[in-house]
């Protein structure tokens, strides 16, 4: 069985080909600029160069017809004809209330994508646009919608909801909801296996951290907490996003700098993070290298751990306990001195990490010391697989 996971953007569209019989990658590729001039394909069959296809690319329907072609092209293509493409896994941000797992697409499932589009206007328009547009030109394989927000529909309502008006929540569905979902989930699946434990026993935080950044708290394989809110901009500060700040704040900025709170918004979700405190970039690997000679810099950079160890603790208090951290995502797969940061700042717990497996990279690995009680694991997250083994599973039964 091969199935093609799809992650459709406004003007992109990123592809994963995969064979499901060993879960190995027989192509991946990104459509970028769709709708706009000098759209091109970048096309890679595994073991093969690079293609860079030129070619204007009107849609989306443009844009999927382009990667069928380039699937089945004579000399770059990996298959001989469209039909092996068994069914398609398509990553979708947003459910809302509506899903807690992923689910086959039909009429209503559209039509309930469609409806929460006002929650994730810049994501799920277009994810219902490659939808629409694979349903087009592959008509005949099964489509899967694997949202960002299912896994974390198992949090209680203490952890989701806001001290707001309860009307507020049952008219305008704001509370938490939580995003990075599929990444949580994956990890939280393979921790499980690297420790030999079913995850129904194990009490894991999960840190995805990237420029966009979250934990979760992952108690008996379900979430129970996770520090995005009703949008990715709450929780730990990120590259560009202030993550949480004192509410008030938002009035006292629009008001001084006599902006409107869609700008404020806007700030805070683009100017603000490690970028806004430095005042250099919103990459962690920018301030790392001037961290020893700009003070600005070093200060984003421990802000930025600092809300990770709070929260660290904050769902260890909520689990009553924990058996592992499990580190993935850019920052934290490759940033061995965050992690051993986390460890000496967190000892207490009985957290200690072994320096020559925590300076490995790119594998899944438990970076523990021999004599510490709290794993510390590091997992390369794997969104792309978690989406096609959900479709697999879902078409296959």
């Amino acid at each position: 069985m091969k199935v093609l996971v799809i992650n459709a953007g406004s003007s992109s569209l990123k592809y994963q080909f995969i064979n499901m019989d060993d879960l190995s990658v027989i192509a991946k590729g990104l459509c970028e600029r769709i709708g706009i001039n000098d759209s091109r394909l970048k096309h890679t069959p595994i073991g093969k160069d690079t293609v860079i296809i030129e070619k204007d690319m009107k849609d989306h329907t443009d844009a999927i017809g382009m990667v069928i072609a380039a699937l089945t092209d004579a000399e770059h293509g990996v298959i001989s004809d469209m039909k092996e493409i068994s069914a398609v896994g398509h990553r979708v941000v947003h459910g809302g209330e509506l899903f807690s797992e992923s689910v086959i697409i039909d009429e209503n499932v559209k039509k309930s994508i469609e409806a929460c589009i006002e929650l994730a206007p810049l994501h799920n328009a277009p994810n219902l646009t490659g939808i629409l547009a694979c349903e087009k030109v592959i008509p005949h394989a099964k489509q899967v919608a694997v949202f960002d927000t299912a896994f974390h529909q198992t949090m209680p309502p203490e952890a989701y909801l806001y001290a707001v008006p309860y009307s507020y929540y049952k008219e305008h569905k704001i509370r938490r909801y939580g995003f990075h979902g599929t990444s949580h989930k994956y990890v939280s699946q393979r921790a499980a296996e690297l420790l030999g434990k079913p995850l129904s026993e194990l009490k894991l935080i999960t840190l995805h951290l990237g420029n966009g950044s979250s934990l979760a708290a992952v108690k008996y394989g379900k979430s129970i907490d996770t520090s995005m809110g009703f949008t990715p901009l709450a929780g730990l500060i990120m590259g560009t996003r202030s993550g949480d700040i004192d509410p008030a704040i938002c009035s006292y900025i629009a008001e001084k700098e006599g902006i409107d709170a869609k700008e404020v918004t806007n700030i805070l979700n683009k100017k603000s993070g490690v970028l806004g405190v430095s005042g250099i970039s919103s990459d962690f690997r920018d301030l790392e290298a001037q961290a020893d000679n700009n003070a600005r810099a070093k200060l984003a950079l421990d802000m930025f751990a600092y809300s990770i160890k709070k929260c660290i603790g904050q769902y260890i208090a909520a689990m009553n306990g924990v058996d592992a951290l499990v580190f993935t995502a850019g920052v934290g797969e490759n940033n061995k001195e965050l992690r051993k940061q986390m460890a000496e700042e967190l000892s207490f717990f009985g957290i200690s990490i072994d320096d020559e497996k925590n300076a490995k990279r790119g594998i899944d690995i438990d970076v523990s010391a021999p004599d510490a009680k709290v794993k510390t694991l590091v997992i390369p997250t794997n969104e792309e697989l978690m989406i096609a083994l959900d479709t697999k599973r879902l078409t296959e039964n």
